[in-house]
């Protein structure tokens, strides 16, 4: 292929639709969620507690930015369970939980995710 056709097909219409935000979301949460629930070992589970704290931190910065456009009422749900999987998380950590409470609201966050997207 020369820099002609290259060049041609950069510009060239998708083929394949881009994802949508609420896909994107979807997937980061059950990534990270298939990761809670298949972890088994002490090294597992520090991972996955690890990349789903990555989650939520990146949520909750998300939701106390000025710009962000989410109801008041929903941004400050998706803080709180942000504040609630930390502190769950570090039971999880300590042996005193299981990481269960974690894949219930992950669980139910992709399942508003997929209503979403049902409904756009």
């Amino acid at each position: 292929m020369n820099a002609f056709q290259l060049a041609k097909t950069a510009y060239s219409p998708v083929a394949t639709p881009l994802r949508s935000a609420q896909s994107n979301e979807y997937e980061a949460f059950a990534m990270v969620t298939r990761g809670l629930r298949n972890a088994n070992t002490i090294p597992e589970i520090a991972k996955a507690i690890f990349d789903n704290r990555q989650l939520w931190t990146l949520l909750a910065t998300d939701v106390v930015l000025p710009g962000n456009t989410l109801p008041a009422a929903l941004r400050a749900q998706i803080f709180y369970l942000s504040e609630f999987t930390t502190v769950h998380s570090r039971k999880v950590l300590a042996g005193t939980a299981t990481a269960d409470a974690l894949v219930d609201i992950n669980s139910s966050i992709m399942a508003g995710l997929r209503q979403q997207g049902a409904a756009a």
